[in-house]
């Protein structure tokens, strides 16, 4: 059983928000630290991940690629993308917030998009500020032979705390990756610069951004 953890890292200048990912054999697999840190509340405390990272997992016969993003880090596609192109085959997503309609259609987008695994993990209902509703995407819209396209969920709980079981047919993804058209299958990055440029006009200017 491979295990991820979250909890506030001792860091310089300031915490951070991480996962890590334990292996089966206990060793520490991945270490993640939120980039996308919430800086208009309590995150403005914290220092923000320079990076997303995938790592190799051990599964017993055979290796899944796994990377991670944390709850606010759903918000912005280049997040699962960066992963994606980075060989992620499923995306662990803590998170702490109400997962309502609009962010569990994020996370579903985030799953279609990149044709990625996604697995979300949620505080229940009793927690302050959440709701449940952990949720696993496994990203293929379509199945060989099927009149149209599907929902991609796999589970999605309901409000209070438990353990709930996401089967992922990580070969079938694998399949599903070979021949579809999203992800990185028709991507034009030399026309995508816009995306690194860090101007900011309104009405996107916040007095509380740090960079």
């Amino acid at each position: 059983m491979a295990i991820g953890i979250t909890f506030l890292e001792k860091y310089e200048p300031l915490p951070r928000n991480t996962l890590c990912l334990f292996d089966r054999f206990g060793n520490r697999a991945l270490t993640y630290a939120k980039v996308h840190t919430c800086d208009f509340g309590d995150e403005c405390r914290l220092t923000a991940g320079d990076d997303f990272y995938v790592c190799d997992l051990d599964v017993e016969n055979e290796k899944v690629k796994i990377g991670a993003m944390i709850c606010y880090d759903r918000e912005f596609p280049e997040s699962a993308r960066v992963l994606m192109l980075k060989g992620a085959e499923i995306i662990l997503v803590p998170n702490a917030c109400p997962l309502e309609i609009n962010r569990i259609s994020q996370l579903r987008a985030r799953a279609y998009e990149n044709m990625t695994g996604i697995a979300t993990t949620n505080y229940p209902s009793a927690q302050p500020d959440c709701n449940g509703h952990s949720c696993a995407f496994d990203g293929m819209a379509y199945k060989p032979y099927a009149p149209c396209s599907r929902d991609t969920l796999i589970i999605e709980a309901g409000e209070q705390e438990g353990i709930y079981i996401a089967d992922f047919p990580i070969e079938e993804i694998r399949n599903y990756r070979q021949t579809e058209v999203h992800a990185n299958a028709y991507r034009h990055p030399q026309k995508y610069g816009l995306l690194v440029d860090e101007h900011i006009e309104e009405p996107f200017i916040r007095s509380d951004y740090r960079k």
